[in-house]
């Protein structure tokens, strides 16, 4: 996961795809990378510091709820 500081009421661009540079926001390339994919755009509710998903597999996008901890994601092959 990334710990990112979050401003209330600013909107973010999580990235989906996993091909961001700027993990773990988006910056485009799931354009060429991941047709078909494109960020979740969510709200800040709060200031403070979050835990943004690093893996793409939570069930509570677009923040972790541990899931990179599970084996298939830990014995997941990266792609090519």
């Amino acid at each position: 996961p990334f710990p990112v500081e979050l401003k209330a009421g600013k909107k973010y661009a999580w990235c989906a795809c996993g091909h961001s540079k700027s993990q773990p926001f988006c910056d485009g390339a799931h354009r060429k990378a991941a047709p078909g994919l494109s960020p979740l755009r969510f709200t800040a509710e709060a200031d403070g510091t979050a835990w943004l998903c690093g893996c793409k597999r939570t069930r509570t996008p677009p923040y972790c709820d541990g899931t990179h901890g599970q084996e298939a994601v830990q014995s997941a092959r990266p792609s090519a």
